[in-house]
């Protein structure tokens, strides 16, 4: 049973989940190892028991569950770092927290075939991906223990991926992750201040200045963070004032399908294809507090969700794990500009593709 620990220095938990050892790359695992084909690939559609039951598939009518035939395939996590199982019982260990390891931990299997990126969906199945994530989102926010659910995506082995297939994840908690905490106390003292959204404010500075905007399409902007951790990152979200991923609709989603793929292939051909993590910053859940004050009386004003692409260009090294600081040998303007002068192309994607075969 996994369990929840809190550090009262840096006041954050963190998850010791010793069932993730058994991964096929184990507790020591190292980031820069090659991913190890495994075979037969569990993802793949024929492999249905290699996994535990599916939660969720979009699939063609007549289908059977736990079968062939699914676009898109959730279940959970085979080696969870949170389980559903159980009471959260906090309790004391000393001057430390600690609590049950109480959560849910899935895998979204995003595609049938195996040798498919994300960035190689058309727009219909990448949309349906991102609706997959919502439905998720929406269905986990019913049980008032979880306070967050992340999305996250880890593309090639020094991202932290140990299975080729395409696929991301999500983890629910039973508390606000620290970087969750100081995004929510930012929007909200600055709701209190200026009665606006403060994400809002940073939209309109970028899209008026305009040096870090990369793209700005189908009611979603792509741009690169003023103060960007890591060299290219990236950051999507929603023009308008959007509190909430669960209520994305269907339009909505073909705007963001749009906007991913273009900054996947911005990465893919202007970066060499390098591995990237993606997180997807969504509200917490408004179902775990209490309906006055606080989160219900605010965050549909101050919260912004976005969703933010981490290319793995180059290690966080000592001064980054000791300071907190982080240093960036690109500045934003210099990364928009590159990304921004990227050939997207139908025709460029299949030169790219030729060339990597040949």
């Amino acid at each position: 049973m996994s369990e929840l620990r809190r550090d009262p220095l840096d006041q954050r938990w963190i998850i010791v989940a010793p069932e993730r050892a058994r991964r096929p790359r184990g507790a020591l695992g190292i980031a820069a190892a090659p991913i190890e084909p495994v075979d037969p690939c569990p993802f793949c559609p024929g492999h249905e028991s290699l996994t535990p039951p599916e939660i969720l598939a979009l699939r063609e009518a007549g289908g059977h569950s736990n079968g062939p035939g699914w676009r898109v395939r959730v279940f959970a996590n085979q080696f969870p770092a949170l389980t559903v199982e159980g009471a959260h019982d906090q309790h004391a260990e000393g001057p430390y927290d600690a609590m049950r390891g109480v959560g849910a931990h899935e895998v979204i299997v995003e595609t049938p075939v195996h040798d498919h990126d994300l960035s190689d969906l058309d727009g219909p199945a990448l949309r349906d991906v991102l609706l997959c994530y919502r439905d998720r989102l929406v269905d986990l926010y019913h049980d008032t223990r979880l306070k967050y659910v992340l999305l996250f995506r880890n593309r090639g082995a020094a991202a932290g991926a140990t299975l080729d297939h395409s696929h991301s994840q999500l983890i629910a908690t039973p508390v606000n992750p620290i970087r969750i905490s100081r995004k929510l106390e930012a929007f909200r003292e600055h709701f209190r201040r200026k009665e606006r959204c403060l994400f809002c404010d940073l939209l309109q500075h970028e899209r008026h200045d305009g040096s870090r905007i990369i793209r700005e399409e189908g009611g979603f902007v792509t741009f690169a963070p003023y103060a960007s951790r890591f060299p290219y990152e990236i950051m999507i979200a929603p023009k308008e004032h959007r509190w909430s991923y669960g209520e994305l609709s269907r339009h909505e989603a073909d705007g963001l399908a749009r906007a991913l793929k273009d900054a996947l292939l911005r990465i893919r051909l202007g970066l060499g294809d390098p591995p990237y993590n993606f997180v997807l910053h969504a509200e917490p859940n408004l179902h775990a507090v209490p309906r006055r004050g606080g989160f219900w009386d605010t965050l549909r004003h101050d919260f912004h969700w976005q969703l933010i692409l981490y290319p793995r260009l180059t290690p966080v090294a000592g001064f980054e794990w000791g300071s907190g600081f982080y240093i960036n040998a690109t500045p934003p303007e210099e990364a928009a500009r590159h990304l921004r002068g990227v050939d997207v192309s139908d025709e460029a994607v299949a030169a790219w593709r030729a060339a990597r075969k040949a």
